[in-house]
């Protein structure tokens, strides 16, 4: 009886401790498991990606403050992709300008009261830029000094490109978009840009594919033009892209400079262009050449001037000569204003109606449209 209890005895204790090692495991387990949850948690409060320059640049993944130091079309970029403009913190002088001039002022007032004071020329305040805490900072590829600068002062500096695609505008706004995107994947539309922008660049593309070289309208770029500067685009900026584009001749791609070239009116009477395109980084009209009213150059004899076929560009989210959201329409407006015949069937108006509600959610009125296409000077301050 006695060896009996004594087993019986072992048996419970036996018992009792297994329950408790399989406690000790369980509350082991869950630990291990919370502690997993913690950690993975940690993991994705940021966000990895390589920005234009080839760096990894480690973010937060909930991204609030933005603030822009070079990429003077950005700020019209972010504001349309987020259809809001409280995210952003900085941008640039030259961005707040053509906000004031263009639509963008219109439809997001409150990006008008952005503050411009972190960046000027080739220097960024980074004591002014840090007071307003910004989560990431973004800044041109081409400036490597910036971006160093703003890495050392303890910044998340992203740098975006404008001329990695060889200024394509359609390529260059689709990578911006693409990027964004990646950053921000709540807000997503880079398939929903990609297909816009291709589709339009494509059915031009296949119009324009069937002009004879004597049929191809021949175009100079006014890029700048005051009393004292005249500056056109030649092979190696945006306006090359533009005409090539349209399937028409760049008057000026000899030019083999980067950015803008400066030329006389004697070169401009010696390529004679049929068409002449006014950007907004010049507060020059068509009105301008047509009286010749400004400085002492005569515009007279050319021939786009005699048949009145200088158009400025459109001004709607920045100045449409850069890459930016408004690339697409630009692109169908100057197809239609330089083959009218061959983009008869297109009306740019419901384009843009249908591009900006469809892609970014914007809805705009006819005047707002209108607006687009018929851009006031004051958009060149600070050029």
């Amino acid at each position: 009886m006695k060896r009996k209890f004594i087993s019986f005895i072992c048996c419970i204790l036996t018992a009792a401790m297994m329950t408790g090692c399989g406690a000790a495991s369980s509350s082991a387990s869950s630990a291990a498991s919370a502690g997993a949850t913690v950690s993975a948690a940690a993991e994705s409060s940021t966000i990895a990606i390589t920005d234009h320059a080839g760096n990894t640049v480690e973010l937060p993944k909930d991204i609030e403050r933005i603030a822009i130091v070079g990429i003077y079309p950005l700020a019209s970029v972010l504001t349309v992709f987020f259809n809001s403009s409280e995210k952003i913190v900085a941008m640039p002088k030259q961005s707040m300008a053509a906000a004031k001039s263009g639509l963008l002022g219109q439809l997001y007032p409150d990006l008008l009261n952005v503050q411009t004071e972190c960046v000027s020329g080739d220097t960024v305040n980074t004591e002014e830029l840090l007071t307003l805490n910004p989560d990431v900072v973004f800044y041109s590829a081409s400036d490597a000094a910036i971006g160093e600068t703003l890495r050392n002062a303890g910044f998340n500096a992203v740098a975006l490109s404008v001329n990695k695609w060889e200024y394509n505008c359609i390529e260059t706004l689709n990578q911006w978009i693409s990027l964004l995107s990646e950053m921000f994947p709540e807000d997503s539309k880079a398939d929903a840009v990609r297909k816009y922008s291709d589709d339009t660049y494509n059915m031009i593309q296949t119009r324009v594919s069937k002009l004879s070289d004597e049929e191809k309208a021949r175009i100079f770029v006014l890029f700048q033009y005051s009393d004292t500067t005249l500056l056109t685009s030649g092979k190696n900026f945006f306006g090359q892209w533009w005409c090539d584009a349209i399937g028409a001749v760049n008057v000026a791609e000899e030019l083999t400079n980067d950015n803008s070239s400066s030329v006389s009116m004697e070169q401009i009477y010696a390529w004679n262009p049929d068409i002449i395109l006014v950007t907004n980084f010049t507060a020059a009209q068509p009105q301008d050449l047509y009286q010749s009213t400004i400085g002492s150059d005569d515009w007279s004899g050319i021939k786009a001037v005699q048949d009145k076929r200088i158009y400025k560009m459109p001004l709607g989210m920045y100045r449409s000569y850069t890459p930016g959201a408004d690339t697409p329409i630009t692109l169908m407006w100057m197809a239609k204003a330089v083959y009218p015949e061959l983009f008869s069937d297109i009306d740019v108006t419901e384009e843009a109606r249908d591009y900006y509600q469809t892609v970014f959610g914007i809805g705009l009125t006819d005047d707002q449209i209108s607006s687009i296409f018929a851009p006031s000077s004051s958009a060149a301050e600070g050029f």
